[in-house]
């Protein structure tokens, strides 16, 4: 998701020209509906000569890698592809004729800045006039799709319709620090009194347990556990029908900031999983993140003041 301002920047400069993209098998879903994208090459993690058979059956002219590790430069390099951009970082990098410095582990920016300025690097090398980054959303659904969704959510868990409908997805998958499922409820306790809140705590696979935990011990307002069963798409169009995301630094985070749903985060304050390096695409008047204070260590998730926290949170998106 953080690769969409880049690809939106390429698109809007380079509006008629074809751009696939190399994803893996669980991404594909979402990568398939992004509107800068004209199609996806699967990588199922296949040997690296069957990756370079297929990719070189698109015929590619330019390769810009966001992101590459051995198996998949050499690939882009065997499939013949004349022009190749990456990083240079690794040993990954022998397999680009076109390197550009970042030194992402300093963490000096977000992630999708590191991808953006990949994209400005090709552009200027080709001597083609580089215009601002698009701002969110950079996915949508129609008017029509998110009323059915919302109405479909609300026939199926009871919500009222004088409620404002938050989500909260308190799985992480492990990819970074993350409130426990004590703290979600204990947030969730604490937002406005003032509004009809019903929250709906999402899962993952592998997630239900976590959610059932932190949605039985929710009392100060309505809750329901939420299976996201049907792939990246429905449960982004479940994401698009919400006032408020609530998380820590994982993917559905990041769809709901595409999205341009008001997001509130909680990230530890580790050089290699700031708030600042996993900040979100959403505008900034639609962004909040938690992290613990410098007294405390930086994956200390529980020193997080979710009094404070949610004091926020209701001053900025509920007017309290």
């Amino acid at each position: 998701m953080l690769a969409w301002p880049a690809l939106a920047l390429l698109r809007r400069v380079l509006p008629e020209v074809g751009i696939s993209v190399l994803v893996n098998s669980a991404t594909a879903e979402i990568a398939e509906i992004c509107p800068s994208v004209d199609s996806i090459i699967i990588d199922y993690g296949q040997s690296g000569r069957c990756l370079m058979k297929e990719i070189r059956a698109y015929d590619i002219d330019v390769s810009i890698s966001l992101f590459s590790d051995f198996r998949t430069a050499q690939a882009i390099f065997r499939a013949g592809i004349k022009y190749r951009l990456g990083p240079a970082t690794k040993l990954a990098q022998i397999f680009f004729n076109d390197r550009l410095v970042q030194r992402r582990s300093a963490s000096l920016k977000p992630e999708y800045e590191y991808n953006v300025d990949l994209i400005r690097a090709f552009l200027n090398n080709y001597n083609l006039t580089v215009p601002s980054m698009p701002r969110a959303p950079y996915l949508s659904f129609s008017v029509g799709v998110v009323k059915e969704t919302l109405a479909s959510l609300r026939s199926a868990y009871g919500i009222p319709w004088s409620s404002e409908l938050v989500i909260v997805h308190p799985g992480s998958g492990g990819s970074a620090g993350n409130l426990a499922p004590r703290g979600y409820s204990a947030l969730i306790d604490r937002l406005s009194r003032s509004r009809v809140l019903f929250v709906l705590v999402t899962a993952g696979p592998g997630e239900v347990g976590i959610a059932e935990t932190v949605c039985d011990e929710v009392s100060q307002h309505r809750c329901a556990v939420h299976k996201s069963e049907s792939g990246l798409v429905e449960f982004a169009k479940v994401i698009a029908s919400s006032k408020l995301f609530i998380s820590g630094s994982t993917g559905p985070l990041h769809i709901a900031g595409a999205l341009d749903i008001p997001t509130t985060a909680f990230y530890p304050r580790r050089r290699s999983s700031t708030a600042l390096r996993w900040r979100t695409t959403n505008t900034p008047d639609r962004r909040l993140s938690f992290s613990p204070p410098a007294s405390a260590p930086e994956a200390d998730m529980d020193s997080i003041d979710l009094t404070l926290a949610a004091s926020v949170i209701n001053k900025k998106y509920f007017n309290d």
